[in-house]
């Protein structure tokens, strides 16, 4: 009987370290499943992070451009503005109209003037 009990014993402690690894492993994984949480969370943020930052850029990119185009809609326009009116004619450009103009009207009508 002595033999019985201390193969029961044997058996017992067994299975008592069997219980103890299966629990050690079983906190193994657990830590593991929260250190891969903790991680998939810092990817997370890090990811709104950059996301955040990108957005801001293109919002920055795209003023800047609106304003540059703004710019230079107003340059246009005001050159256009400028074109559209005529300017008065300075007393030199004057005579040389005056006579280009006659000699114009000798090559069609033939005649002096």
């Amino acid at each position: 009987m002595a033999d019985k009990g201390v193969a029961r014993d044997a058996g017992q402690a067994s299975i008592a370290r069997v219980l103890a690894a299966e629990r050690v492993a079983r906190e193994a994984v657990e830590r593991a499943r929260r250190e891969v949480d903790e991680i998939a969370e810092g990817a997370r943020a890090a990811s709104r992070a950059v996301a955040e930052r990108t957005e801001r850029r293109i919002r920055a990119i795209v003023s800047a451009f609106e304003r540059e185009t703004a710019s230079r809609v107003v340059a246009i326009d005001a050159e256009a503005d400028r074109l559209d009116s005529p300017q008065p004619l300075n007393a030199q450009e004057m005579a040389a109209l005056q006579r280009a103009v006659q000699s114009l009207a000798r090559d069609l009508f033939g005649g002096a003037s």
